[in-house]
């Protein structure tokens, strides 16, 4: 996009075009006022929503800051290694407590960018309050509501606290999101099933113990005794702790790990089927989107990088999403052409 600018008039004409083909900057700019804001840069930065190195960069430096968390807090509960670097890890800590915080404080200033959080108050106090927002909080509170060490059990807390921050990834992988999305949809009918298997849990221990409870009374003395064999017989296969010994608890022990192996793979298989089909419905979404934008036979800028935005937010591979277009591309061609995109045939208004 070329302008000449040499008067008023035309730096008038040239920042109408640029608000009106929705870009936020440009290369060169005759003032401030016609470059983008440093809260808009920080926010394009941390949305992703226009990609660069830079915003790679920034993404794998804070997911890499997750992961090694997470290692840290896996290896400081091994006491040889607490002991040896005890000093590594508080200062360690101290560091990420600092970039996760400076994280939470700077999304909070940018996300009124958001056009869901505009207002500047009343914006940013339901962007706080959102699921990602709270565990971005939770990713440094624990610092100082304990300080970096503590004792004993508060430090086993804490410790366990920070391991809060590896919810963090879900903001950086779409795929998490799309499940998150389908366990909410699907709540009601995996409390059911949950249901289900709670149920089916009492009853066996109420079974073994009416054939066990006289034999073994130090492992089948009471339903809720029973209730541990129940529940890791009907979940797994048991872990050998506590084992029936008649023949009617032994008969009873595998009638019920065959229901269980039934129970336990209903929620699994609800949780698939529903996340297939929401992957599905966001391809086909994807796809009408794309192909509204090639109603003009071309994709701008703008265009690109809503598409590519939205290819994120659902989770769809950059491969799949390249030969989608492609595809489309291709369709487009041998329509003009006159030729059925389908089975490759001409079209019969072509044959005449």
């Amino acid at each position: 996009m070329g302008f000449a600018i040499t008067a008023q008039g035309s730096f008038d004409k040239l920042k109408q075009s640029v608000v009106h083909d929705g870009l936020f900057y440009i290369s060169l700019a005759l003032d401030s006022s016609m470059s983008v804001s440093l809260r808009q840069k920080v926010f394009h930065l941390l949305d992703h929503r226009y990609p660069s190195v830079v915003s790679r960069v920034v993404e794998w430096a804070i997911l890499s800051l997750i992961l090694l968390n997470v290692l840290a807090v896996a290896l400081e509960s091994v006491p040889t290694y607490q002991r040896i670097w005890a000093r590594e890890f508080a200062w360690f800590e101290r560091i990420s407590v600092g970039l996760f915080a400076l994280e939470y404080f700077v999304r909070l200033w940018v996300c009124v960018e958001d056009e869901r959080y505009r207002h500047p108050v009343w914006g940013r106090l339901r962007y706080a309050l959102t699921p990602m927002a709270l565990i971005d909080l939770l990713a440094f509170l624990p610092f100082y509501l304990g300080g970096p060490t503590g004792v004993g059990d508060q430090a086993r807390v804490l410790r366990v606290l920070r391991l809060v921050r590896v919810l963090k990834l879900g903001r950086y992988f779409a795929a998490l999101e799309v499940l998150a999305f389908v366990v909410r949809r699907e709540f009601p009918t995996l409390l059911a099933a949950t249901l289900m298997l709670l149920i089916l849990i009492v009853l066996a221990a109420s079974g073994i113990y009416l054939v066990e409870g006289e034999v073994q009374p130090e492992a089948f003395g009471s339903i809720p005794q029973a209730i541990w064999w129940a529940a890791v017989t009907l979940t797994t296969v048991g872990y050998g702790d506590v084992v029936p010994i008649t023949f009617w608890g032994k008969a009873f022990g595998i009638f019920i790990t065959i229901v269980g192996l039934g129970m336990v793979a209903l929620p699994a298989a609800i949780l698939t089927s529903r996340y297939t089909h929401e992957l599905q419905e966001r391809r086909e979404r994807y796809r009408l989107r794309l192909q509204e934008a090639l109603l003009d036979g071309r994709l701008s800028e703008e265009e690109r990088h809503a598409l590519h935005r939205l290819s994120r937010e659902y989770g769809l591979d950059p491969e799949e999403v390249r030969m989608e277009l492609e595809n489309e591309r291709l369709r487009r061609r041998l329509r003009r052409q006159g030729v059925c995109p389908h089975c490759g045939r001409p079209l019969a208004g072509e044959e005449e």
